[in-house]
């Protein structure tokens, strides 16, 4: 990139541009002639030199602007990597200090988006281990030690979403850690447990009377839960839809100006009741993986994680093949 200098195009190149073009000019035959024919090629010969000359020189600027866009995008990509590993040493989740919530300040979405990439990178090493033990028929000991740690991970997930609920609990609930087709089955800042039990009682089979007895109560005592929580949600946003309606109106008088603080204090409060819907989600969730694994077999365990690990990196493949289809 220094090597590629936009003064140096500009000055050098203007220099030769015009000397060569006044001696090609001061020496062209064409102009020491006088006969008509001669002055046409003079002119035709004129304006073909201008016209390489402007070419020329917006050539020179197209190269220039190129070169400036290219140094601004290097800037760019420097700061933006700085701002990562700025957030990898900075962020809650990174420290090892102990209280990591005093640490999630402004850029507490960042650095949750980082560690999210960091555990899902985790969990892809883990569940690429849990394959290749079921490719190969390992035994259930070994199955179950793999089971468990992936198990465990899925536990550090939820603590960590907690804690960055305290910062931002927009980002979290809103799920733009998240790819679009994730999104658009989010549900309180995660997945609905019900719905993968829906889904991994075929994949699972066979299953006992007994199991099959067991994920049917679990699946719908889940249902209960998610249902109890979006009623929860939608009570809390038509209390807090009345409570700001009640701040409208004029309010230049000191009375109103009171009321609409008053008002605005009621809503902040409801406010924060948010983190609590979202930790109430991941304990369901938790709660619902941990109960599955006690319902089923070893074996079925793994196979059930590793349904789930795929139903979910399609839904990341879905959000790449809808953000590179052609558009007209």
């Amino acid at each position: 990139m220094a090597d590629v200098s936009p003064r140096t195009d500009t000055s050098t190149d203007v220099d030769t541009e015009d000397k060569n073009l006044r001696f090609q000019i001061d020496n062209s035959p064409a102009i020491v002639g006088s006969d008509a024919s001669d002055k046409s090629r003079d002119q035709k010969m004129l304006r073909r030199l201008a016209q390489n000359r402007e070419a020329a020189r917006k050539s020179r600027l197209r190269k220039k602007a190129y070169v400036q866009q290219l140094e601004s995008s290097r800037i760019k990509l420097t700061q933006l990597e700085q701002e990562l590993q700025r957030a990898r040493q900075q962020g809650i989740f990174i420290s090892s200090s102990g209280d990591q919530s005093q640490s999630m300040n402004g850029n507490g979405a960042l650095a949750f988006d980082v560690e999210y990439a960091r555990w899902l990178e985790e969990h892809n090493r883990r569940i690429n281990e849990l394959r290749g033990a079921v490719n190969s028929h390992a035994g259930d000991g070994e199955l179950r030690i793999i089971v468990d740690g992936i198990l465990a991970h899925y536990d550090d997930i939820f603590r960590i979403k907690g804690d960055a609920a305290k910062a931002d609990v927009f980002h979290i609930l809103s799920g733009m850690w998240k790819t679009p087709a994730e999104r658009c089955f989010l549900w309180l800042g995660g997945f609905r447990s019900s719905e993968l039990l829906k889904l991994l009682i075929n994949q699972l089979e066979p299953l006992t009377e007994q199991q099959l007895v067991g994920i049917t109560n679990l699946q719908q005592s889940s249902q209960q839960g998610e249902d109890a929580l979006s009623q929860g949600m939608e009570a809390l946003q038509q209390s807090l839809a009345e409570t700001l309606a009640g701040s409208l109106g004029p309010s230049a008088s000191s009375g109103n100006v009171a009321n609409y603080m008053g008002l605005m204090a009621m809503a902040m409060g409801k406010l924060g009741t948010l983190e609590g819907f979202i930790r109430q989600a991941d304990n369901l969730r938790q709660q619902t993986l941990q109960q599955m694994h006690r319902i089923l077999t070893t074996r079925q365990s793994a196979r059930a994680l590793l349904a789930i690990n795929d139903y979910f990196s399609r839904l990341r493949a879905l959000s790449s093949l809808w953000l590179a289809r052609p558009r007209e």
